[in-house]
């Protein structure tokens, strides 16, 4: 008569084998950000915005310009006069 053998001579050994864990993935999810057309346009017009509004609104280095020609004699005559009062009165309609 032979006996075959049919497990382990421990039968809790069966049940203290761990299961191996799967590998857990180390590469972090990358993160993705969709900007639409429009937010870029709107961005764009923004910066220009701003831009615009960190100007000066009097231009200084022509404001000094006209003043050194006004200091000069010679610089006003009948025809600036003249040039700047039609300038005046089509400003004003007149």
């Amino acid at each position: 008569m032979t006996i075959d053998r049919l497990g382990p001579v421990d039968p809790v050994a069966k049940y203290n084998k761990t299961n191996k864990s799967a590998r857990v993935s180390r590469r972090t999810p990358v993160d993705s950000v969709a900007v639409s057309e429009e937010a870029r346009k709107q961005a764009a017009l923004q910066q220009i915005s701003d831009a615009v509004r960190s100007t000066p609104d009097v231009r200084m280095d022509r404001v000094e310009a006209v003043r050194a020609r006004l200091q000069d004699p010679n610089y006003i005559n009948d025809a600036v006069l003249d040039s700047v009062a039609g300038s005046i009165m089509d400003v004003f309609g007149i």
